[in-house]
């Protein structure tokens, strides 16, 4: 009988061993998918992919106990060899291959040149192919610094004394209220995929007092734009016994402060392979909705069609002005009208047409929505009762307000477009690793 115990080092090296124990002129075993070959007559440059980045490897003749031919793009393979300091390389080392082990061979040829810098493809090529596509270096990167959000978020937020959460996915009733719900077969009962945690996350507020949760929410817009999906990413966290709504603008500034630090300092080389300049989120001005409506109208010269909303040209317009005026490329929007909040959204004491909530704009479009929500039993069903909602349907989330619930609020963030905009990409699919939406329901 064999007995397992535990994780066992391996034989082989990654890109950080080699640099940071300096095993030039030692041998080495490392394996690696190929990522280009390119032919130099009495050699050949073979360049690995590995999940750190580029290995430069050579093939020399009568060196290498190896047939070039038999490799392709997409072949694996464990290289024995020498490394040594080559400053034009990537990493500023390359492999000298003394033997070569296939470990798998792919089935056909590459269907686009995934070694290239910078994928020539459209988009929708690049979607279709994305198992592939996805292995280009550029196109990588973008996911490894969508990794460094989520992974900036959740450090923060423990930091903060949050507890992190998972909710259910199949519910019984929409958060958000709307047509916009997939609805479901569930049992012969009516259920729906969740458009978002929060009735979760209000009723573990009287458990933990800060929560969060990261997962999916899915949204049945029926429309194709740059900036929607019907699956995504949301960033979510909640938090009790707080003075204001303005707590939880607080508590966002500082977690994306925290997420850029760590993209530079963590993410340095995928920042760099994407030309990336971070945003600075120290000083985040905040401009109450009516305020930022009216002023863009004045200085755009353009007039208000939607009093209850921002359209996505006033959204960047926003933007566009406070960048001049404070430097920043965040504002936060706040007093939201009533009429477009949902019924859990705390009205503004001194103005019920308003509510306590806000949204964060980052280059031109809205990636947070969050505030205030309503803490008080009877306060909440009468919001309810006035929406024309049936109070029993949403019991189990009620339950939380009638046996106590702490003044408390919260947020969501959209990762995919906080991607989008953090990489200067003009499509939220390009920053969505397996995009849903309205035509796409593969790869």
């Amino acid at each position: 009988m064999k007995m397992i115990t535990g994780v066992q080092p391996s034989g082989t090296v990654e890109i950080s061993q080699i640099l940071e124990q300096e095993l030039y002129g030692c041998p080495i075993k490392m394996n690696g998918t190929v990522h280009t070959i390119r032919d130099m007559g009495e050699f050949s440059f073979v360049v690995l992919r590995k999940r750190e980045g580029l290995v430069q490897t050579v093939f020399t003749k009568g060196e290498t106990e190896f047939d070039r031919k038999d490799l392709h793009e997409g072949t694996a393979v464990e290289i024995e060899g020498t490394a040594q300091r080559e400053d034009r390389a990537p990493n500023g080392f390359e492999v000298r291959a003394a033997s070569v082990r296939i470990l798998s061979q792919p089935a056909a040829q590459m269907p686009i040149a995934v070694g290239k810098w910078k994928l020539k493809e459209t988009l929708e090529t690049k979607l279709d192919l994305r198992p592939v596509s996805l292995r280009n270096i550029r196109e990588r990167a973008i996911f490894r610094i969508q990794e460094g959000i989520i992974r900036g978020f959740r450090d923060f937020l423990f930091q903060q004394g949050f507890t992190e959460i998972h909710t259910p996915k199949i519910v019984a009733a929409g958060a958000e209220g709307g047509s916009n719900v997939f609805k479901l077969e569930y049992f012969k009962k009516k259920a729906f995929l969740a458009q978002s945690p929060q009735t979760y996350k209000q009723m573990m507020i009287p458990v933990y007092d800060r929560v969060f949760e990261t997962g999916p929410v899915f949204r049945a817009e029926k429309h194709s734009t740059k900036r929607h999906i019907n699956e995504y990413m949301s960033m979510d966290f909640e938090m009790g016994f707080i003075d204001s709504f303005e707590d939880i603008m607080a508590m966002e500034a500082g977690m994306l402060q925290y997420v850029m630090k760590l993209l530079s300092e963590c993410y340095a080389r995928e920042i760099k392979i994407l030309g990336v300049t971070l945003p600075d989120a120290g000083n985040i001005p905040a401009v109450r909705f009516d305020v930022a409506k009216q002023e863009v109208a004045e200085h755009y010269h353009r007039t208000i069609r939607n009093p209850y909303d921002l359209e996505p040209e006033e959204e960047e317009l926003i933007s566009k002005l406070y960048k001049e005026k404070t430097g920043s490329e965040f504002v936060f929007v706040t007093h939201y009208p009533s009429k477009k909040r949902p019924f859990y959204a705390m009205d503004d004491p001194e103005d019920k047409t308003f509510t306590l909530s806000f949204d964060l704009l980052f280059k031109g479009i809205e990636i947070t929505t969050g505030g205030q929500r309503i803490h008080d039993y009877h306060e909440q069903i009468e919001k309810m009762k006035e929406r024309g909602m049936d109070p029993a349907e949403f019991e189990s989330y009620l339950m939380a307000h009638k046996h106590g619930m702490p003044p408390h609020g919260g947020l969501g963030i959209g990762l995919e477009r906080l991607t989008m905009k953090l990489l200067d990409k003009d499509n939220i699919r390009e920053a969505t690793m397996f995009p849903r939406d309205i035509n796409r329901l593969e790869p």
